[in-house]
């Protein structure tokens, strides 16, 4: 896998595109003289990780037969900094998942657990790194 960053101003603006070719935008913030422009790269480390468990916890629920009607992911990550850095690493991250339909708790629980355990490659990335912990809600 490979992606290319391409500087777009005299500041911190980048276009990034990976082998889907779709476009993503990535900026720093105002404050340190980015222009608000695109992402931060933090944030589309926890997108990255939200969007791999997404996929497979629709997958594994739709050949449970689960009628997911909507699906909203919420990722939080708590960042601590290295002592003698400047870097600040995510140390906790939690996934809430809030399912929309008519989905079997179980079920629910079962498709987050085998994302988590055994298919997400973006949670494995973190796992040395990083305490993951989920919940999940069912709104009927």
């Amino acid at each position: 896998m490979q992606v290319e960053l391409v500087r777009i101003d005299d500041a911190f603006h980048f276009q990034a595109n990976g082998m889907s070719g779709v476009p993503v935008d990535i900026d720093a913030a105002e404050n340190i003289g980015g222009h608000n422009a695109g992402s931060r790269p933090m944030e589309l480390l926890l997108m990255g990780l939200g969007g791999c468990t997404a996929i497979d916890v629709i997958l594994i629920m739709k050949k449970q037969r689960q009628v997911i009607e909507d699906l909203k992911i919420s990722v939080s990550g708590e960042r601590e900094k290295i002592e003698g850095t400047e870097m600040t690493p995510f140390r906790k991250i939690n996934i809430h998942f809030k399912f929309k339909g008519n989905v079997v708790e179980e079920k629910a629980k079962k498709a987050i657990e085998l994302s988590m355990e055994k298919y997400c490659s973006a949670t494995a990335q973190f796992s040395g790194s990083a305490v993951i912990t989920h919940t999940f809600e069912i709104e009927s």
